[in-house]
């Protein structure tokens, strides 16, 4: 079950890479119904969600809807998305969040800024240069920020990807076919281990965000990492309560072979590092 996960700088004509690789591979593409369906999750409108990742949301919409709760949401479906297969998905960080998995092939379409100005000004039909040229840049930018913010990386990275694809000089029936050759190259065919590290990524996924959708433990602050489907916690909670509330959130998640606490509670004071206790003895 073939997944793609591709990413693309605005007016390089990524839309159209991803609807040619769609037809020759027979895939389902998702780009905006991610950011649906983490609308829905955090009962906000989806122009919202949009605003805030293009940039252009103001300071009083950016507190309805907080980037972190966006991201651990999006992250949830991303993950939902490629345990199904058959799918390309567009955006949504996906290249970034899929990047681990050996089997998945991420891809950049991107072109030289001033042809992409001038592309947009042909789509909007208008000769207004400065103004096209500013919606590319805050795209840009809004684009770097999140990639900064999220995943610690820079936007310009080439090594984030496993084919950078520019659409000035491959005419975009050669870009869609490179991709559809590299997906179906050996070395992006699924295996055994390739699955479990997906499924892994997954679950880990669907525990964060289970644990914030639940008002119980929507502000615990813990790690979690999953190894073999099993869920490992570490971090600290406020006490034994909350320990609880969290186990009860997470265990039986679909998937989970079983859960390991490593949790440390403050225990109604100061929380005291291994360091800091004196040696009794």
């Amino acid at each position: 079950m073939p997944v793609i996960a591709m990413t693309q700088e605005m007016a390089s004509l990524g839309k159209d890479v991803a609807l040619g690789v769609c037809e020759e591979l027979g895939l389902q593409q998702v780009r905006h119904e991610v950011g649906d369906t983490v609308a829905g999750k955090m009962q906000v409108k989806k122009s919202l969600i949009r605003r805030i990742r293009e940039g252009k949301a103001s300071k009083i919409e950016k507190w309805s809807a907080d980037e972190k709760t966006i991201s651990i949401f999006t992250a949830d479906e991303i993950y939902e998305l490629a345990l199904k297969g058959n799918v390309l998905i567009r955006g949504w960080g996906a290249t970034l969040l899929l990047h681990p998995v050996p089997h998945i092939p991420c891809v950049q379409v991107s072109a030289p800024l001033e042809l992409r100005v001038k592309r947009l000004m042909e789509r909007l039909e208008t000769d207004d240069e400065a103004l096209a040229r500013r919606e590319i840049e805050v795209d840009d930018a809004a684009r770097a920020a999140r990639m900064g913010e999220s995943f610690k990386v820079e936007w310009g990275d080439p090594t984030l990807y496993d084919l950078t694809l520019n659409s000035e000089r491959i005419p975009i029936p050669d870009c869609v076919d490179m991709v559809v050759r590299l997906a179906k190259s050996a070395a992006f065919q699924e295996t055994p281990a390739s699955r479990r590290k997906l499924a892994d990524l997954a679950l880990q996924a669907k525990a964060r965000a289970a644990l914030r959708a639940d008002a119980r433990t929507s502000d615990v602050d813990i790690v979690i990492e999953v190894i073999d489907g099993r869920v490992n916690l570490r971090g600290i909670v406020a006490n034994e309560k909350e320990r609880e509330r969290v186990h009860a959130v997470i265990t039986g998640l679909p998937g989970s072979s079983g859960l390991d606490d490593h949790l440390r509670t403050m225990a109604g004071g100061l929380y005291r590092f291994p360091s800091q206790v004196k040696d009794k003895g």
